[in-house]
């Protein structure tokens, strides 16, 4: 007689997500369709915005007719006969690369109101399960925090990167692959159709309905959560084998401390990966160090390299203090925040210098407190003085122009209330709330 063999990892893809064999989730349908989930549901859905479907309704629309809207969906949903439509495909150009397109799926109101209800039931059941390394739509954690999770391994001398893209991402999810992955903790039968039935509603672009055999839209209520329940086989196998990796989405990193790991783990990571049904992407796949820089989450990280001429850091006028860590906004983030600002101050722009401003705030003050902590002082203060010369220009119409004497940068900051970048910088805050 042979000795049984000993497994130390899981074998098949369902250990993956429920390896302890954890109760199921059953008779859950009746709690999506509840009027009160479908109410939250309808509120997170506005608060959100966004276009509409393929039927042309808008949140307004749709908001006349709410109490008739939501019933109709309760009995669907109740009676088994909700059938989403198609989403609209919408193609919207890539942030910072020119010439290329991001292909974005658009549910109905009406079918965004049920996966809005399905999420609402779905997140308390699996974001127990979700690994430690997943940073990306979860409540509690942000970009930030997996930013910081990276600076702190690089600081402990893990300084090889594999700097990984998944190609085509939600256009590749496997369903079959997918599903088989949320039957490990829902037992209803009825959500698990609804969420197939989802999936495969196909889409709608150029006058003709498409089917939709893999891929979850780019752009659903729902694919969020279903991508995070499809890649976290890969955050617990990664982490299990010692691999310190952090991801956001479908963007992520592996830290190590020598060449030899860094390959190791690009290695694993692609067998895994392969078994979900996922492609890593071959040109933007790559094992870098970090004195040469890698970019993640918007920023560009980089180990300043030692001075030649060993000036004590009190000696070195930029500031820079050599061999030390430094993150700056990636050139595709700044040239996507000009082009954002430069279509709106566009000199035929018909609208006021005051409600230009308004306009712009948003923009500014979103891009600016996330790249707040980054070494972009001076960044920050070559944006506002291009930022200032843009509204001159709007307001006088042509770009050489005496605008400082009509609308001098202290009336634009002051009285009309004009963001200025380099304030949100929490160092310079603080110093002028203290000067004050």
């Amino acid at each position: 007689m042979s000795e049984k063999p000993v497994h130390h990892h899981p074998r098949r893809l369902a250990d993956w997500i429920n390896p302890t064999g954890a109760k199921k989730a059953h008779s859950l349908v009746d709690k999506v369709y509840k009027m009160k989930n479908l109410e939250l549901a309808w509120h997170k859905v506005r608060e959100n915005r966004g276009a509409g479907g393929v039927d042309g309704e808008s949140i307004e629309s749709f908001e006349e007719n709410l109490t008739e809207n939501l019933k109709n969906l309760h009995e669907e949903l109740k009676t088994d006969t909700y059938q989403p439509q198609p989403v609209r495909q919408k193609m919207i150009p890539k942030p910072g690369q020119p010439g290329k397109e991001r292909r974005l799926g658009i549910p109905r109101i009406y079918d965004r109101v049920c996966q809005q209800a399905l999420t609402n039931r779905l997140e308390p059941i699996f974001e127990p399960v979700f690994d430690d390394a997943n940073f990306g739509y979860r409540k509690g954690r942000s970009a930030k925090d997996a930013l910081r999770k990276v600076w702190r391994e690089l600081k402990e001398g893990r300084e090889w990167i594999v700097d990984a893209d998944l190609k085509d991402f939600f256009g590749s999810v496997d369903h079959e692959k997918l599903l088989l992955l949320m039957s490990q903790r829902i037992a209803d039968g009825r959500v698990l159709n609804i969420i197939e039935s989802i999936l495969k509603a196909g889409c709608y672009a150029q006058g003709e309905t498409l089917p939709t055999e893999q891929g979850t839209p780019q752009g659903g209520v729902i694919s969020p959560l279903l991508s995070n329940v499809l890649l976290t086989p890969f955050d617990r196998e990664m982490r299990k084998k010692g691999y310190r990796l952090t991801r956001y989405a479908d963007d992520w990193v592996v830290t190590c401390k020598t060449r030899a790991e860094a390959q190791s783990a690009l290695l694993s990571a692609r067998r895994i990966l392969e078994k979900l049904g996922v492609i890593l992407h071959a040109t933007k796949t790559r094992i870098v160090h970090v004195g040469y820089g890698f970019e993640f989450l918007g920023f560009k990280i980089k180990k300043g390299r030692k001075s030649s001429l060993r000036l004590p850091p009190e000696k070195i006028r930029s500031g820079v203090v050599p061999g030390s860590l430094y993150a700056y906004p990636r050139e595709k983030s700044i040239r996507h925040f000009r082009e954002q600002i430069r279509v709106r101050t566009r000199r035929k722009a018909p609208i006021k210098t005051q409600a230009l401003i308004e306009q712009i705030n948003p923009v500014i003050r979103g891009w600016g407190n996330y790249y707040c902590k980054a070494r972009v002082r001076l960044l920050f203060n070559q944006l506002d003085r291009w930022i200032v010369r843009r509204i001159w220009s709007h307001a006088c119409k042509r770009w050489r122009n005496a605008g400082w004497e009509t609308l001098p940068a202290s009336r634009l900051y002051g009285e009309m209330g004009l963001v200025n970048l380099i304030a949100l910088i929490p160092s310079l805050a603080a110093a002028r709330r203290r000067s004050l």
